[in-house]
């Protein structure tokens, strides 16, 4: 990935009633944020704080945008953590995929990504090192300063509302996710690192869990597709509760110049055939679930109806999860018979470039 740190954080508001996610176990409660991914300029409390720690912006910057709106298929409730759904409804990771077009090129994507890699794999498990972690804060959390070291005129400025004794990622892209249950906002960072009062980290995202806005396109985020982190991991709590009503986030090991959206930069080389940020998969409606049990089970009927998407550079195949310890490892390894030419392509929108 081209970032070098990324965090995030969700606020937490009241709203639809839905698919309850409690807060992980050993968790905090942490704040919430004045600005959004397409409006970086922090309140007018915050802005001194905001550009002493931030990285000096572009005087001008691209326009945000909302996502796609068009209707989603009928599907269960949504996604609530801290109190707050994680996206509209209508938000493309909350979209229901099962019937939607095939993309023209199915065949050669798949074909790309099976490359290298030729199965499904689980990317967390019960090792507290393994999967992306994420905190649940309090709308008392103290902001603190957030600097940043690579790309901070693509960033949202500081402070956020981390703690800082936040939980990080192990591994080298050692991101920190944080949801703050007071004003339903998530942060995100990328290659964080706590120094001194605040954080360092190559790129930080804020995103307002009741908007369909996207970043600025040529944006990243605290992943390379510039989209938020937390939407797209498998939480463990949901799976217990039998249903997973989101698209998940994968990797690939290599993309082209290009982005769909609701992705926003590409990262990737000029060669067509391999797939753009943004891509959506899913799993074919032929692929049989007999016998697949528990965990597995429930992720593999999400990835049918909900799909993934592409969101970084990677591992081909590789899905992403929160860290729980509660992660049964032998049930997860069913996911690993699951080969890449069970999944097809779907048509979600054009592919640009910026």
């Amino acid at each position: 990935m081209a970032l070098v740190c990324s965090l995030v954080v969700v606020t937490a508001c009241s709203g639809p009633s839905g698919q309850a996610v409690p807060t992980p176990a050993g968790g905090a409660l942490l704040g919430a944020l004045p600005h959004l991914p397409g409006h970086p300029t922090a309140s007018p409390s915050t802005q001194a704080a905001a550009t002493a720690h931030a990285t000096a912006r572009p005087s001008a910057k691209p326009a945000s945008h909302s996502a796609s709106t068009k209707p989603a298929a009928a599907s269960g409730p949504r996604t609530v953590v801290g109190g707050c759904q994680v996206f509209p409804t209508n938000n493309p990771w909350n979209q229901n995929i099962a019937n939607a077009p095939l993309n023209p090129l199915s065949s050669r994507y798949i074909a790309a990504i099976d490359s290298t890699k030729q199965f499904l794999h689980p990317d967390f498990g019960s090792n507290p090192t393994y999967g992306i972690p994420y905190t649940v804060v309090p709308a008392s959390q103290k902001f603190v300063p957030i600097t940043f070291n690579a790309y901070g005129s693509e960033s949202n400025p500081g402070p956020y509302p981390v703690p800082l004794n936040a939980p990080v990622e192990s591994g080298s892209d050692r991101h920190v996710l944080v949801v703050d249950s007071g004003n339903c906002h998530l942060y995100e960072m990328y290659n964080a690192q706590q120094v001194g009062s605040g954080w360092v980290c190559a790129s930080g995202a804020v995103f307002n869990l009741k908007s369909n806005a996207l970043r600025p396109d040529g944006w990243t985020s605290a992943d390379a597709a510039g989209l938020p982190i937390f939407p797209g991991l498998a939480t463990y709590d949901e799976v217990a509760a039998g249903v997973i009503n989101h698209a998940l986030r994968f990797t690939v090991a290599d993309t082209q110049n290009g982005f769909i959206h609701p992705a926003t930069p590409q990262a990737g080389s000029s060669d067509p055939s391999l797939p753009p940020m943004g891509l959506r998969l899913r799993l074919k409606a032929s692929f049989s679930l007999a016998g697949f049990t528990g965990e597995a089970l429930v992720i593999l009927k999400a990835l049918k109806t909900y799909g993934m998407i592409v969101a970084d550079n990677g591992s081909s195949w590789y899905i992403s999860g929160a860290t729980d310890r509660r992660w049964d490892d032998s049930n997860l390894n069913e996911l690993k018979s699951v080969p890449g030419n069970a999944f097809q392509v779907v048509e979600t929108g054009p592919i640009l470039q910026g």
